[in-house]
């Protein structure tokens, strides 16, 4: 029976990081990624562009050279393909993980493939596939998506649009300018902050001249075949709809966190616990990388500053099996 040094739940950037590291430190590892290389940067939308600039999306100091200062997610793509084919990263893909289990100081790691037995695991799983839902009635109609992929489709076409931040906003800009008759449906009084700086005059400008309608303070009461119903200031308005992109955000799989026994806090952020010196879990031996970290504050962490988690827990890993070895050698 093989047993890893490291299986590393995740191959986006992080988990990609995590890989390099663990390759330069002389560990067996596996990442094990359960779609494609870096699948949520696939998930993004065609266009998307990135807030942060290349130099601080790059890993282990590997260029990434981008046509304008702030890529975009082709761009990306394929920088961080490269860099998993360059190296020649031991990354199996299309394979999702079902379990984690500790037993005797070792890890058993089950997937949809094979079963994997490790000393460390490192989660580093995002939290892009879990959308946070608005739990109305008419939500799981087939004209809603929690996912945007390109304006085209919309063209047309009555479009409501939920939410506040980037992939809202991003959304309701593109599709009115594929000719897509747009309302864009917040819940609090303003375009969200946190809205990329170049991109919100735009919006704003844009429900200002009355190209893109706004309902501020309103939520969705109803989804039906032919419209959207709201609750906003003024009672209750119904809306001529085709289609509803509810861009409300994603969440962490919490319940793939309990269930291998990482402790959340019990309050609204459900934060996971860990060492931030270390990125170890209150579980010896089980590390998490990246954005997962942050919990239901997925505005906290991004491929800029958690990068760094890698190092800071190969460094770890390793201080660990010295000492271990050390002691054996007594």
């Amino acid at each position: 029976m093989k047993i890893w040094d490291i299986v590393i739940v995740g191959g986006g950037p992080i988990g990609i990081a995590c890989g390099l590291e663990a390759k330069k430190k002389g560990l067996s590892y596996i990442i094990l990624e359960k779609g494609c290389i870096v699948n949520s940067l696939y998930n993004y939308p065609l266009n998307m562009q990135f807030f942060s600039s290349s130099e601080k999306l790059e890993i282990d100091e590997i260029p990434f050279i981008s046509i304008e200062a702030k890529p975009k997610r082709n761009e990306a793509l394929e920088y961080y393909r490269r860099i998993v084919t360059s190296n020649h990263l031991n990354i199996s893909l299309f394979e999702k993980v079902s379990s984690i289990n500790k037993i005797d100081g070792l890890f058993n790691i089950v997937s949809e493939k094979s079963t994997y037995t490790s000393t460390n695991v490192i989660i580093s799983t995002g939290f892009y596939d879990i959308p946070n839902r608005m739990n109305v009635p008419g939500e799981d109609l087939k004209k809603v998506t929690h996912y945007y992929k390109d304006p085209h489709f919309y063209s047309n076409q009555k479009v409501a649009v939920i939410g506040a931040s980037n992939s809202a906003i991003d959304a309701a800009l593109e599709c009115y300018r594929k000719g897509a008759d747009v309302s864009l449906i917040i819940r609090g009084p303003e375009v969200g902050q946190r809205v990329k700086y170049w991109v919100r005059p735009d919006i704003i400008n844009r429900i200002e001249e009355g190209s893109i309608k706004v309902y501020y303070n309103s939520t969705v009461k109803e989804i039906k075949e032919d419209e959207i119903i709201l609750n906003s200031p003024s009672g209750t308005t119904s809306l001529k709809n085709d289609y509803v992109l509810a861009l409300t955000g994603y969440m962490p799989n919490f319940e793939f966190l309990e269930k291998i026994g990482i402790q959340l806090t019990d309050d609204e952020k459900r934060l996971p616990q860990y060492d931030p010196q270390t990125m170890e879990t209150n579980i010896d031996n089980l590390y998490l990388a990246g954005v997962i970290c942050g919990g239901m504050e997925t505005h906290k962490w991004f491929i800029e500053n958690s990068r760094i988690h890698a190092h800071m827990i190969m460094d770890h890993i390793v201080k660990k099996t010295k000492s271990v070895n050390s002691y054996q050698e007594k």
